[in-house]
């Protein structure tokens, strides 16, 4: 019974150990996958400083360094904080294993020194002649040879409990290691994020003396990203007015049918079972008038949190809500994601193009799913044509360079109705 319990004990230990191995190597993936960007913003960074002239380009690839190095530095925190885990668990388990194996050696030892003092046949034949009566006899007969058989399980026993010990022994001195590893990349990534810092307020320091040529381009930047706001809200505008309408004139007619019918059949007008649209409505009721629409807009609720990146590969820059970018207030409707030079741009989900619109000398695309919209900006080319039907992660367009920026940036929105929403809670994790 001893050694079951110990054994349970054991097994979910291991269990334990398994639930904390997967979300170790996840957490590897992504700082493996946070280096690979790493790496690529240092050899963009080296590009830009061959230009003597410091540009937004190199602020920016700088504020990315930086915001990529905390998060691995806090990735790394969970990595190490994992680690602890198993180290605490594996000290209960090497701790547990000994205490048993130290059971386990007292009570061999004690059958090793009855078997020593019951080792002649003499005495065993007399153990087994001293019983009162044949049934007596014959169960200690047993015994003699039960006895032995545990004696060997017992060694068996021990021998694999050594075992066990050995091999969590090993794992600790491991996870030791790889956490002693991990502390010392950290204190380099730190480093490393303090002179991303110190070179930031230098660039910084250097752009200010082109104050009014910035505040020019970012004022251009602003203007575009409010153009392109406008258009977003004008599209979604007319879609609702015109599901609006056609649904109104449907349920208009749908009735002068019925009321024709009944008259002609002498007999009262029947209401009709499905809900009519009308001036009260709400935006959704309006865009989700029609069975097909309404099915779109069930089955991109039901990819939420899954639905795929806009760009293959890409770091976001700024995500939804408000943002200070150089002691200047901005408010973002989505994503602004900084992808590679002429990145293919790609539908999040299926549905029809409604939209496509040179602003500024780039393509905004707007796709509607059901009652769902979401927008493309800042496309150099576009791949499709307004009332195209799309398929998801088919290719919209590619990515423009940000004249005043020269990185490659988009911008993804996505809205339920005429209400922006957070792409975090939409798109899978990147």
């Amino acid at each position: 019974m001893k050694f079951f319990r110990a054994a349970l004990f054991f097994v979910l230990m291991l269990a334990a150990s398994g639930v904390f191995a997967q979300s170790s190597a996840e957490l590897k993936r992504r700082r493996d996958k946070l280096t690979d960007e790493l790496d690529q913003l240092n050899r963009e960074f080296d590009e830009t400083k061959n230009n003597k002239k410091v540009s937004l380009k190199q602020l920016n690839i700088l504020k990315a360094q930086i915001n990529l190095r905390e998060e691995k530095i806090t990735n790394i925190n969970s990595e190490v904080r994992n680690l602890d885990n198993q180290i605490s668990e594996s000290n209960n388990t090497v701790h547990s294993l000994q205490n048993q194996l130290d059971q386990l050696k007292k009570e061999y030892a004690g059958m090793v020194l009855f078997a020593y003092r019951n080792q002649s046949a003499y005495n065993k034949l007399m153990f087994i002649f001293a019983a009162k009566d044949f049934n007596q006899a014959y169960r200690r007969l047993k015994y003699l040879q039960q006895f032995g058989t545990y004696r060997e399980r017992q060694a068996g026993y021990i021998q694999g409990t050594q075992k066990d010990l050995h091999v969590k022994i090993v794992e600790l001195d491991k996870d030791k290691k790889e956490k002693n590893n991990l502390l010392q990349s950290q204190e380099k990534e730190k480093k490393e994020l303090g002179k991303a810092k110190n070179n930031q307020v230098k660039v910084i320091t250097d752009l200010s003396k082109h104050q009014g040529e910035l505040k020019t381009q970012q004022r251009d930047v602003q203007k575009r990203l409010a153009r392109n706001r406008q258009e977003i809200v004008n599209t979604i505008r007319r879609e609702i007015e015109e599901a609006r309408r056609k649904a109104e004139a449907e349920a208009r007619e749908a009735a002068r049918i019925a009321a024709a019918k009944a008259k002609a059949e002498n007999r009262e007008v029947v209401a009709p079972t499905k809900k009519a649209i009308t001036k009260t409505s709400t935006n959704s009721e309006v865009l989700n008038s029609t069975p097909e629409a309404a099915k779109l807009s069930n089955d991109f609720l039901g990819n939420k949190g899954r639905l795929p990146w806009p760009v293959a590969t890409g770091q976001l820059v700024h995500g939804f809500g408000t943002y200070n970018d150089d002691g200047i207030r901005n408010e973002s409707n989505g994503y602004e994601i900084r992808t590679n030079t002429g990145a293919p741009v790609r539908a999040v989900f299926e549905g029809e193009v409604k939209t496509i619109m040179d602003i500024s000398g780039t393509y905004l695309v707007i796709i509607k799913h059901g009652e769902y919209f979401t927008a493309y900006q800042n496309l150099r080319t576009v791949n499709v044509s307004k009332g195209q039907k799309v398929s998801t992660k088919q290719m919209l367009g590619t990515v423009a360079l940000d004249p005043s920026t020269g990185d490659a940036t988009t911008i993804f929105t996505l809205s339920k109705s005429s209400t922006f929403v957070d792409p975090r809670l939409w798109l899978a994790p990147n």
